[in-house]
């Protein structure tokens, strides 16, 4: 059995076909010592293995035996039983990982967008409690700016081909903020600023339509909104607020030589 390459097995009725090596990751298990045939409990039927043990768990043993990670689904619940499948097949290092519950849960991840119109210009604070939430949001949402003769806050700029990028302000690892629309300088000229917010290509001047593309982008991006509030009247601050489960990162398990 060890020289064949693939093997299959039926393990509480779902099928799984895998390659031996992939089952001799760690030779001490007893998955390894079924492919050598130092197993008696696992026996082969009609050129499967049979296992009565739970399928649908085992799964995650075989993506663990893929990847040397575990990354489990963020409503993932049965962390004490898939730890005993772990501990059932030998496999002690995915055993102890899965003891560290914390390690492995999904966390709230809450993320509040703040915006004010004043006069031409509308104002944007974002703030995350999680960091790289705030440095993806940074790399998806440009700004440019450029200068023009004449007034409106919806004036079409002269050449968008002129406009210059400019940095987010970064107060924090946990928020950023920028503003777009208009206002003037010397001269009687005008200093637009427009914002882009990745993939759409569009670069948009009006404040309200940079909110609605950024709600919209939140949204599709796994948050929930779950409330809104005017945080101070007299300068119109609107407050968003948006909450979602934040999966795990997949933890790696390294390999003793």
């Amino acid at each position: 059995m060890s020289s064949r390459e693939l093997v299959v097995l039926s393990v509480g009725g779902v099928r799984f076909v895998t390659r031996a090596s992939t089952l001799q990751q760690f030779p001490e298990s007893r998955l390894a010592r079924m492919v050598n045939d130092d197993d008696r409990e696992f026996k082969l039927v009609n050129g499967e293995f049979f296992v009565d043990r739970d399928g649908t768990l085992f799964g995650y043993i075989m993506d663990f035996l893929r990847t040397l990670q575990v990354s489990l689904p963020t409503d993932f619940s049965d962390y004490q039983r898939l730890q005993r499948e772990a501990e059932y097949y030998g496999l002690y290092p995915l055993a102890d990982l899965l003891s560290q519950e914390h390690l492995l849960k999904p966390r709230l991840e809450i993320l509040e967008v703040r915006f004010s119109l004043q006069e031409m210009q509308a104002f944007f604070r974002i703030f995350g409690s999680c960091s790289t939430t705030i440095e993806a949001l940074t790399e998806q949402i440009t700004v440019f700016t450029g200068q023009q003769s004449g007034q409106g806050w919806n004036s079409p700029f002269t050449s968008q081909k002129q406009l210059v990028p400019l940095p987010l302000e970064r107060p924090s690892h946990h928020d950023l903020v920028f503003l777009c629309g208009t206002e003037y300088s010397a001269g009687d000229q005008v200093v637009a600023r427009y914002v882009s917010i990745k993939p759409d290509n569009r670069k948009l001047i009006n404040g309200t339509n940079v909110l609605g593309l950024l709600l919209d982008s939140l949204l599709k991006d796994g948050f929930r909104l779950i409330s809104t509030r005017t945080v101070a009247s007299e300068e119109k601050v609107e407050c968003y607020t948006f909450e979602r489960m934040k999966r795990a990162a997949g933890l790696a398990i390294m390999k003793g030589k």
